[in-house]
């Protein structure tokens, strides 16, 4: 699969910015660790996996080889002492934690129909789904508000979404009810902690082909295509280039909001 770049990627904007992305080992995780570091963030990558579930070197790998700054750091989103952790040790290599990207999120065999969904099912990925997102942004948040501005701002989180959580997708109750739930955690932490020089905001995928077998089933596919209005289906670089944008001095007054990467599906 062929893999679509920006066309240019803004001269290092985020240089000094430290960034950690959780679930960044694949898929869009691995595609904003290496944007940002392209902009001159120190990148923390983090994930409960070492290899990309589409193959190839580790993402922290590929930061270094290009010339970037980067530290592994694994944590499991639903667990506190992980996440204390994965805070505490950013800190300690970088001396600050400017970004929070919340990336981690499960969906596969636990997102089901309604009455084919176990109790199982639903905590599985209302762990990692919701429970992370509330983790990481209380942790992150909280290191936040000990910094000194920078730019006039304390720190960024970015939570990833999905156009999944606006509507009623047929048959994942538990998944869109997830992301319905970052949705409205990234309003709520943004009116909290606007005031306190902390920005918040979502990003919410389309459909967005990130290399894994289970999304090419030619039904699903041709679905997608049908759907969305723009003449292409979506790259991890679409969305890495919006938290690119979230994250930089480029959106210091955008504070609570969604921003769909979704070629226009939403919008028909």
């Amino acid at each position: 699969m062929a893999t679509i770049e920006p066309a240019s990627i803004p001269a290092r904007r985020l240089s000094g910015r430290t960034v950690v992305i959780t679930g960044s080992s694949s898929g869009i995780g691995r595609a904003i660790a290496i944007r940002v570091a392209k902009e001159g963030a120190h990148v923390v990558v983090s994930d409960v996996r070492p290899d990309p579930v589409e193959g190839g070197e580790p993402t922290e790998m590929l930061i270094e080889q290009a010339g970037g700054t980067v530290e592994r750091i694994d944590a499991d989103v639903t667990r506190w002492e992980d996440i204390d952790r994965l805070a505490a040790r950013t800190v300690k290599r970088f001396g600050r934690l400017d970004v929070m990207v919340n990336n981690a999120a499960i969906s596969g065999a636990h997102s089901k129909p309604l009455l084919d969904t176990t109790e199982e099912d639903w905590d599985a990925i209302m762990a990692v789904n919701l429970r992370g997102v509330f983790l990481c942004c209380k942790r992150a948040i909280a290191e936040m508000l000990g910094q000194d501005p920078v730019a006039g701002i304390r720190g960024r989180v970015i939570n990833i979404a999905s156009q999944h959580g606006l509507v009623g997708t047929p048959g994942h109750v538990a998944y869109s009810t997830s992301k319905g739930g970052v949705i409205n955690l990234t309003r709520q932490l943004a009116v909290d902690y606007g005031p306190r020089e902390i920005l918040v905001n979502a990003v919410a995928p389309g459909k967005i082909l990130t290399g894994s077998p289970a999304q090419f089933a030619e039904e699903p596919i041709e679905y997608s295509r049908s759907r969305t209005p723009f003449f292409r289906l979506g790259q991890p670089s679409d969305v890495a280039a919006a938290v690119a944008f979230l994250a930089s001095d480029d959106a210091t007054y955008v504070s609570g909001t969604n921003l769909l990467v979704d070629g226009g599906w939403m919008a028909y």
